[in-house]
């Protein structure tokens, strides 16, 4: 699960393996908060060099992840975990390393909090989104496809599809049959590159979302899919529905479900069907 986390209001991209429990954290991002260099990425490549050759193993044993960069590209990253990350800190001078260590151990433990009691991750969901003046009703709708969509990928699992790229290939398969755009499309439409597609979601966007996710999952338990493939037809089926519905509401409204609005600029593109 790739993630974004804030260290006073700077991006530090994360990942979290479910597997291993364990937090990997970008380390150019974590090396720009401590530098604040102008070249993050040169300034992590001098400090590697030099650590590889004193023979430290924090950094022998450190590994890439593929990351979203700016350009919205996923992207080989160099990651640690807390541990390692703890480690390389030292060998950084900056008077922002002990405030980094307790947001280190901050994020863990919340972490931690989180999975022995899941609503509590919903909790600080719905706390962030209202902090970025979602509307209630907004952020019912979003949970609720939340929900929909993590009994779906339980199928996903279940029926044996295991890897993040084949989750990523059907979600997108869903995604483009019902709205006619893949995922990186449609964010292209709200011009967004490393934000969350749902989290800009119109109510209808999220509403057709579920629908389409729904009814791919209740497809693939009847027909009980197997694979990549079989779960494949299933979302295609599933989609198949959502597009039918969203094409009938647009009949009658004369307005595109699918629209170019996000959060960030509300009334960047109107959602008048042509």
């Amino acid at each position: 699960m790739s993630n974004i986390k804030l260290f006073e209001n700077k991006k530090v991209r994360s990942h979290w393996d479910a597997e291993k429990e364990t937090w990997y954290f970008s380390i150019p991002d974590v090396v720009a908060i401590l530098t604040e260099s102008v070249d993050p990425g040169a300034y992590w490549r001098k400090l590697k060099e030099r650590l590889k050759k004193e023979g430290n193993e924090t950094v022998t044993n450190c590994h890439a992840l593929k990351m979203t960069a700016i350009d919205g590209k996923q992207r080989l990253t160099d990651v640690a975990d807390t541990e390692q990350l703890l480690r390389l800190i030292q060998s950084i001078p900056s008077p922002k390393a002990e405030p980094f260590k307790q947001w280190l151990a901050k994020v863990g433990y919340e972490r931690m909090k989180e999975i022995a009691d899941p609503e509590q991750s919903l909790d600080r969901a719905r706390e962030n989104w209202q902090t970025l003046g979602r509307s209630e009703k907004w952020i019912q709708q979003r949970m609720t496809g939340q929900e929909t969509r993590n009994k779906l990928t339980d199928y996903w699992q279940q029926s044996g599809v295991q890897k993040a790229d084949e989750f990523a290939l059907l979600t997108n398969i869903i995604h483009q049959e019902w709205t006619g755009l893949t995922v990186k499309k449609h964010k292209d439409l709200k011009g967004l590159k490393t934000h969350n597609l749902r989290d800009h979601m119109s109510e209808a966007e999220l509403i057709f979302t579920a629908l389409a996710e729904l009814s791919t999952r209740q497809i693939a338990e009847t027909e009980e899919a197997k694979g990549l493939i079989e779960n494949a037809k299933a979302g295609k089926k599933g989609g198949n529905i959502a597009k039918n519905a969203r094409k009938e509401l647009e009949s009658k409204t004369g307005k595109s479900v699918v629209t170019g609005e996000n959060f960030l600029q509300p009334a960047k593109k109107k959602n008048k069907l042509k």
